[in-house]
């Protein structure tokens, strides 16, 4: 989502290249080049104004030091004004000393509130705490339906009196059920509107008044851009939010919701939305956020993200495999389905640091490589899983496997030259010191990614920057390992 502003940043610092120092003379255009990126992710334009001023500020007279260029250190003056505009550091949920703690779900309609909020509960559960969903949405069709839906998928309790309750009845008495029934938390869903009006804040606040909230947080949908600062500006004025959680921020949205709200409502961003599935919720931190924009990567939400997906016994397993290089298509079917509970390829890639110049196409086509081998694993037996060899050695497996996958034979053969290579460059990989995250076993099947070089790709991804052009034919064996002088596998 940030890649054009990540561009544009790029663009402010090219003309300090080169540069003995930050002048009044050279940062001129540098800042120009900050404004137009802010407005073109349509920051609101008092964020804006605040943003380039003091940068302005702070870069004029800043010291560069001795090793380190003006560009370096104005990319390094950018990324804590974007962190300082965008909160200072991540802001937990509040606590209530007495439970029930009370959350309630503010925003317009379309904006995934009631998704939003099944996500919510469902991190509080992975939390240890025992939430109960209150559904007081009684104006949307199916809302009430929804979330009941959303709460037996994550198997989180949903309280609900029907349509034709009052939205604060029905919050008040979710409370009650909540004291007598030992639930720590209350997620109150309310109802949305397709744009800001007196009765929508009039039930706001009656609800407000209700149950008392220890948080109120306003959902917002990232893709409206600067209309953002005027959503959050007028819920804290008759409401009164604590937070704010944004929603679709793996879509086309430019950012601007992220760099407004925090300045417009002095109210933290708590928690971003990534994608559609209910698991696709994480806390916010400005300064792994500020790092995406600038395209350092987040290796930190990365690693939570793997760490969240795998079992300490899984990467043992894996470990031992890869070091005795039995990992087999079963374990890389494994690893496959793991990288994609943890998100999309592409912005998987986009979190390493470096890689946010690849490609979208590319990502995409090797998304698509990556179903056709999932295919062409799933036409073969148990046997030919644990036991790569025998297709290596019998050409009839792998044309039945091809008929059965609806690809070409030399299209098996191809997956499997470039998986034999994998194993054997994993081997020397978890042999010589370049360890993976937690339960990626060392990053089976993800060398050859664009940008990784010339390490072996992952089977059938030889076409892409660094991977395998085996055209067909005869699979060959896996490589020995190359020693180097001090023994460790040649990388």
């Amino acid at each position: 989502m940030f890649d054009e502003l990540s561009q544009r940043f790029e663009d402010a610092v090219k003309g300090l290249r080169g540069q003995a120092t930050i002048s009044e003379s050279n940062i001129d255009e540098a800042l120009k080049q900050v404004r137009r990126a802010l407005l073109e992710a349509d920051v609101s334009l008092l964020v804006v104004k605040d943003f380039v001023e003091e940068m302005r500020r702070k870069a004029i007279g800043a010291e560069v030091v001795r090793g380190v260029s003006p560009d370096q250190k104005f990319i390094q003056l950018v990324h804590e004004q974007l962190v300082v505009t965008m909160g200072g550091e991540n802001a937990p949920l509040a606590r209530a000393e007495q439970a029930p703690t009370v959350i309630l779900m503010a925003g317009l309609q379309g904006a995934g509130k009631t998704t939003a909020t099944a996500k919510l509960g469902l991190h509080l559960k992975e939390q240890g705490r025992k939430a109960l969903l209150v559904a007081a949405d009684v104006y949307r069709p199916a809302a009430i339906d929804q979330l009941r839906t959303l709460g037996q998928q994550i198997g989180v309790e949903v309280f609900s009196l029907g349509a034709e309750a009052k939205p604060e009845d029905i919050a008040a008495a979710g409370i009650e059920k909540a004291k007598a029934e030992g639930f720590d938390t209350v997620l109150v869903d309310t109802a949305g509107r397709l744009q800001i009006d007196t009765a929508m804040m009039e039930e706001m606040v009656r609800i407000r008044e209700a149950v008392k909230p220890d948080e109120v947080l306003l959902v917002v949908d990232a893709m409206i851009g600067q209309e953002a600062a005027e959503l959050t500006r007028a819920f804290h004025a008759q409401v009164g939010i604590t937070g704010a959680v944004l929603t679709k921020l793996d879509g086309d949205s430019r950012g601007g919701a992220a760099l407004s709200i925090r300045k417009v409502s002095g109210a933290p961003i708590k928690f971003i939305g990534t994608g559609e599935k209910v698991e696709a919720l994480q806390p916010f931190h400005p300064e792994r956020m500020a790092s995406r924009i600038l395209g350092m990567g987040d290796v930190l939400t990365l690693v939570e993200r793997a760490t969240k997906e795998v079992e300490l016994a899984d990467v043992e397993q894996m470990q031992r495999k890869l070091q005795e290089a039995s990992f087999d298509f079963s374990d890389f079917v494994k690893q496959m389905r793991l990288i994609k509970r943890m998100g999309s390829l592409g912005g998987l890639m986009k979190m390493i640091p470096g890689m946010n110049k690849i490609d979208d196409g590319m990502l995409k086509q090797g998304e698509q490589q990556l179903k056709k081998i999932e295919a062409m694993i799933g036409s073969m037996t148990e046997v030919e899983r644990r036991q790569p060899e025998l297709l290596a050695s019998q050409p009839s497996r792998r044309r039945r496997i091809a008929a059965g996958s609806g690809h070409t034979a030399a299209d098996v053969d191809k997956v499997l030259a470039d998986f034999q290579k994998m194993r054997g460059f994993m081997q020397q990989l978890s042999k010589g010191g370049m360890p993976g995250m937690p339960g990626m076993g060392g990053l089976p099947g993800m060398g050859g990614m664009p940008g990784m070089g010339g390490m072996p790709g992952m089977p059938g991804m030889g076409a892409m920057p660094g991977g395998s052009r085996h055209g067909g034919g005869q699979p060959p064996r896996a490589p020995k390992p190359k020693k180097n002088r001090k023994g460790f596998g040649a990388l």
